[in-house]
C-alpha cells in the first residue's frame, strides 16, 4: 500500500514537473480557460441578473402581466402624476425601485410601495407580501421593513453604527423601524413604505413606474401623455420575446468566445502532451499502466480546471458588473424592462461556471489524450500525413452544416431557426476554411518563380496542420467582428438618417391641456417666424388582438418630402390627403401581412371605418402596430383622440428666439419644448447604451482569438528549428529565416482575413434580413463598410506579428550548434 501511494504520488510529481519546466504553456492553458469562462460566466450573470428581475417583478407585483405606466425617458418620475392620475379615476398603485449602498456593508434592493391602492391587484392580501401583514405598522411611524432573515440579521449588527441608524430612521420618529421577517424576500431586499423609501433612496417625491390595478377609463390625460409610456399585458408579451431575442444573441457570442478559448486551452494541452512522449514511455518502462497513466492525466487535467476556474469566474463577475448598468439601461429605455443595476447571483451560476471550465479542458483534452495514449509516429509527421484526410472529412462536415443553413433560410420562421442558421454558416466556414487555405497555397507554389519562394510557401502549407485550429479560431472572431459590427454601424447609419427624415421640424411642442394647445395654436399662427404649424392627435385601438397605435397628422409638405416610405401607391401622401387612406408602419404591416392597395377595417367611434393603404413607412425601434392618417379625418372619426405634439417648421436662424419666446409665454420646461438636436442626442446616446454589451463582447472575443493564434505558434515554435536546420544549412541565414517566417505568417493571417471578410458579410446579411425581422418586426437596410474590414485586416496583422514575436526570438538566439542538433536528430 505504501509502496502504491509512493508510486502514485511520484506519477503525479512527474506529469506536474513539466508545467514547471514549460511556464507560458502553462500560462497559456490559464489564459485560455480563464478568458473562455470569463466571457461565458459574465454573459450568463447579466441573464440571469435580467431574468431574476423580470422573475421577482412578476410574482411579487404581476407587473410583467399586467398594464403599467413609465417614464418616457425610463428615469424616475413625479408622484404628482400618480395623485392626478387618481384624482381622474385611474385604479394605479406607485412602485419605487432603487439600490442602497450601505457604508462598509451590502447594496440593498429597495422596493417602495402603497399598500392602500396595491391591495386593489388581488381581493386578498397585496402580493409579495406576508400573509400577516400588519397595515397600521406598516403605514405609522417609526413604520416597518419587511425583509429575509438573513436580511434582517445584517441589518441589526449594522445598525449598531450610529450613521448607518440614522439613514433608517423616518423623518416622524426617532426610532428605528421594526423589521418584519417574511420568506416572501430574497436576501439583500428590502420592501418599505414608499414614503419612507424615497427618504432611503434620497428620491424625495419620486416614483419608478405605476401598476393598472384595473383597465384605464380611457386615454391618458393630456397633462400626462406627454410624459408617461403605456405598457400594456400584450407589450409585455412583446418584451418577453424582444428581451430573450437580447439574451440568446448575447448568450450566443459568449458561447463562440468560450470556443475560441478552448482552442487556447487545446493548443496547448496538445503541445504538453506531445512533449511528454518520453515520459510516457519511461513511466511505461517503470511499470506503470497505461490506464494509470490516464487516470492521472485526467485527474491533472481536473485540478488545472479547478485551479483556472475561480479566476475565471471571478474575472466573468467583473465583467458582468461592468456590462451590467449599460444593459439594464438599454432594456429600461427601450422596452421598459426593469433590471436592478446591482449584481446578484444565486450558488447554481457558480457551479455552472465550474462544470463549463472543467467540462471544456476535459474537451479540449480528449484528442491529445488519444494521441498519447496511442502509440504511432511523431505528432508532426502523423498532422502531415493525415491531413489531407482530415481536410476532407472537415470539408464534407462543412458542407453539410452549409446545407443545413440553406434549408433553415428557406423553410425556418423562427427565431431560434434564425441563429440555428448563424451556427450552421459560421461553423460550416471554419471547417472549409483549411481546404480552402491548402488550394491556395497550393496555388501559390505553382506560381512561384524560384526554389526559395517555391519552399516559402511549400512549408507554409506545411504549417498549415499545427496552424488551423488557430486560424480557425480567427477567422470566427473576425467574421462575427464583420458582421455584428456592420450591424451596428449599419444600425447606427440607418438610424441617424431616420431620424434626419423624421424629425424634419426645427421644434417639437407639447401642451399640458387643451386649453393651453388652444393658446398655443393661435399664438403660434400670429408669428412670422413660424413658418408652418404641423399639430397630430393620437389614440389607442386593437387590431386581431394587437394593440395599435393611430396617429393624426396634418398633411404638409414636409412630411411628403422627408417621411421614409419602404413601399407605396403613386402619390400616397394626396390621398392620404384627400380620400379615406391610412400609412401604416412596417411592424403591423408584417405581423398582419398587409400591402400597399389593401383594405383595412378599423374600429371607430360610430362604427368599423374601411381605409386604403397608401404606404408603408419605416418605424425602427418600435415594438407596436403603428397607422397614420390625416387629423381631419381622425376628429371625424376618433374625436375623443389626445392632443399629441406639435411640429414647428422656422428658420434655423429664428429657432432660438422662439423657443425662448414659448418657454416665456406659457411657462414651459425641457418635458414640454425641445429642438431637433436635444432629441437626436437623446435618441443617439440610448442606441450607443444598447449595443455596449455587444460590441464590449465583439472585441473580448478579438483579443481571445490572437491569444489562440499566439499559442499555436508558440506549440510549432518547439518543433520548427528541426525543419528550418536544413534550410539553414543550405545557406539561407538566420535573419532571413526570420523574415520568411514572418511572411509565411503574415500571408496566412492575411488569407484568413480575406476569407473572413465574405462570411462576415454573409452573417450580418442574416441578421439584418433574417434574425432581425424575427425578433422585432422590421428589416434594416444592408450597408457595405470596406474601411472596418481594412480596420480589422490592420488589427489581424499586427496580432500576427505581436503573436510571432516569441516564436521568432527563439529562432534568432538560436546557436548554430542548436541548429545542427536539430538538423543531426531530424536525420
Amino acid at each position: 500500500m505504501t509502496t502504491s501511494r509512493f508510486t502514485n504520488v511520484w506519477v503525479l510529481h512527474a506529469l506536474l514537473s513539466h508545467w514547471r519546466r514549460h511556464p507560458l504553456q502553462l500560462l497559456m492553458l490559464a489564459c485560455g480557460l480563464i478568458a473562455a469562462t470569463a466571457l461565458w460566466s459574465g454573459v450568463q450573470a447579466l441573464n440571469a441578473q435580467a431574468r431574476s428581475s423580470y422573475d421577482q417583478a412578476a410574482g411579487r407585483f404581476n407587473s410583467l402581466s399586467q398594464t403599467q405606466l413609465i417614464s418616457r425617458d425610463a428615469t424616475d418620475f413625479s408622484e404628482a402624476y400618480y395623485i392626478s392620475l387618481r384624482r381622474a379615476g385611474w385604479k394605479v398603485t406607485p412602485l419605487l425601485e432603487g439600490s442602497l449602498q450601505l457604508p462598509d456593508g451590502p447594496a440593498l434592493r429597495i422596493i417602495g410601495l402603497e399598500p392602500l391602492t396595491l391591495t386593489f391587484t388581488t381581493t386578498q392580501s397585496p402580493r409579495g407580501l406576508p400573509g400577516n401583514f400588519d397595515l397600521k405598522r406598516f403605514l405609522t411611524p417609526p413604520g416597518q421593513l419587511l425583509v429575509s432573515q438573513a436580511t434582517a440579521d445584517q441589518l441589526k449588527q449594522l445598525w449598531q453604527n450610529p450613521d448607518i441608524a440614522e439613514l433608517f430612521k423616518s423623518a416622524e420618529s426617532s426610532e428605528l423601524p421594526h423589521l418584519h421577517v417574511t420568506s416572501a424576500l430574497n436576501d439583500k431586499e428590502l420592501i418599505a413604505d414608499i414614503h419612507l423609501a424615497q427618504q432611503l433612496l434620497a428620491l424625495p417625491g419620486k416614483v419608478s413606474r405605476l401598476l393598472l390595478t384595473a383597465n384605464p377609463p380611457g386615454p391618458l390625460p393630456d397633462t400626462l401623455a406627454p410624459h408617461l409610456k403605456l405598457i400594456t399585458a400584450k407589450d409585455e408579451a412583446d418584451l418577453a420575446r424582444l428581451t430573450d431575442s437580447f439574451h440568446l444573441n448575447l448568450t450566443a457570442l459568449s458561447l463562440l468566445a468560450f470556443v475560441v478559448g478552448l482552442l487556447i486551452v487545446y493548443s496547448s494541452i496538445n503541445l504538453a502532451f506531445a512533449q511528454r512522449r518520453p515520459l510516457r514511455q519511461i513511466l511505461h518502462s517503470c511499470g506503470v499502466s497505461q490506464r494509470q497513466l490516464l487516470g492521472w492525466l485526467l485527474a491533472e487535467l481536473l485540478l488545472l480546471g479547478l485551479l483556472a476556474a475561480l479566476p475565471g469566474l471571478i474575472s466573468g463577475y467583473l465583467i458582468a458588473s461592468l456590462l451590467l448598468p449599460d444593459l439594464a439601461a438599454s432594456l429600461r429605455g427601450l422596452y421598459g424592462a426593469q433590471v436592478t443595476d446591482s449584481l446578484t447571483l444565486e450558488p447554481v451560476w457558480w457551479w455552472s461556471g465550474l462544470a463549463m471550465t472543467v467540462g471544456g479542458v476535459l474537451l479540449a483534452a480528449i484528442l491529445p489524450l488519444i494521441r498519447l495514449i496511442k502509440p504511432s509516429a511523431t505528432q508532426a509527421q502523423d498532422k502531415v500525413k493525415y491531413f489531407p484526410y482530415i481536410c476532407s472529412w472537415l470539408s464534407l462536415t462543412g458542407a453539410l452544416l452549409w446545407l443545413i443553413a440553406l434549408l433553415l433560410m428557406l423553410w425556418g420562421e423562427s427565431l431560434m431557426s434564425g441563429f440555428m442558421l448563424l451556427t450552421c454558416l459560421l461553423f460550416g466556414s471554419a471547417l472549409l476554411m483549411p481546404a480552402c487555405l491548402k488550394r491556395l497555397l497550393t496555388l501559390a507554389e505553382s506560381r512561384s518563380q524560384g526554389p526559395v519562394s517555391q519552399w516559402l510557401w511549400a512549408d507554409a502549407r506545411l504549417q498549415l496542420p499545427g496552424l488551423s485550429l488557430a486560424l480557425m479560431a480567427l477567422l470566427l472572431a473576425l467574421s462575427t467582428s464583420i458582421g455584428v459590427g456592420g450591424m451596428v454601424e449599419g444600425f447606427r447609419k440607418t438610424f441617424s438618417g431616420w431620424l434626419d427624415q423624421r424629425l424634419a421640424a426645427e421644434i417639437y411642442l407639447r401642451a399640458d391641456n387643451p386649453q393651453q394647445a388652444q393658446a398655443m395654436e393661435g399664438w403660434l399662427s400670429e408669428r412670422d417666424d413660424v413658418e408652418a404649424l404641423l399639430p397630430s392627435r393620437r389614440t389607442e385601438i386593437s387590431l386581431q388582438g394587437w394593440p395599435v397605435e393611430l396617429r393624426g397628422f396634418k398633411p404638409h409638405a414636409t412630411y411628403a418630402d422627408h417621411w421614409p416610405l419602404l413601399s407605396s401607391l403613386p402619390s400616397p401622401w394626396q390621398q392620404v390627403a384627400t380620400q379615406p387612406a391610412v400609412l401604416i408602419n412596417e411592424q403591423l404591416a408584417r405581423n398582419l401581412n398587409l400591402s400597399p392597395g389593401d383594405s383595412i377595417q378599423l374600429p371607430a367611434t360610430e362604427g368599423d371605418q374601411i381605409f386604403i393603404i397608401a404606404a408603408i413607412y419605416s418605424d425602427y425601434g418600435n415594438p407596436k402596430g403603428q397607422l397614420m392618417l390625416s387629423i381631419e379625418r381622425m376628429l371625424q372619426h376618433w374625436p375623443d383622440a389626445v392632443a399629441g405634439s406639435y411640429a414647428l417648421r422656422a428658420h434655423p436662424q429664428n429657432v432660438e428666439v422662439l423657443m425662448q419666446a414659448l418657454t416665456e409665454q406659457f411657462n414651459l420646461d425641457a418635458s414640454n419644448l425641445f429642438d431637433q438636436q436635444a432629441v437626436k442626442g437623446f435618441s443617439t446616446q440610448l442606441f450607443e447604451r444598447t449595443f455596449a454589451a455587444t460590441q464590449a463582447l465583439n472585441l473580448f472575443i478579438l483579443g481571445v482569438a490572437a491569444i489562440a493564434l499566439f499559442s499555436s505558434l508558440l506549440t510549432l515554435s518547439s518543433m520548427r528549428l528541426s525543419q528550418l536546420a536544413p534550410v539553414w544549412a543550405c545557406g539561407i541565414s538566420r535573419r532571413h529565416l526570420m523574415l520568411y517566417e514572418l511572411i509565411k505568417l503574415l500571408s496566412l493571417a492575411m488569407l484568413t482575413a480575406l476569407l473572413a471578410i465574405p462570411l462576415g458579410l454573409l452573417l450580418n446579411l442574416c441578421l439584418v434580413k433574417v434574425i432581425n425581422v424575427r425578433a422585432f418586426g422590421w428589416k434594416l437596410p444592408w450597408h457595405l463598410f470596406p474601411a472596418q474590414w481594412l480596420w480589422l485586416i490592420g488589427v489581424t496583422l499586427i496580432a500576427a506579428f505581436l503573436a510571432a514575436l516569441v516564436p521568432l526570438l527563439r529562432l534568432h538566439f538560436s546557436s548554430p550548434s542548436d541548429l545542427l542538433r536539430s538538423f543531426s536528430h531530424d536525420n
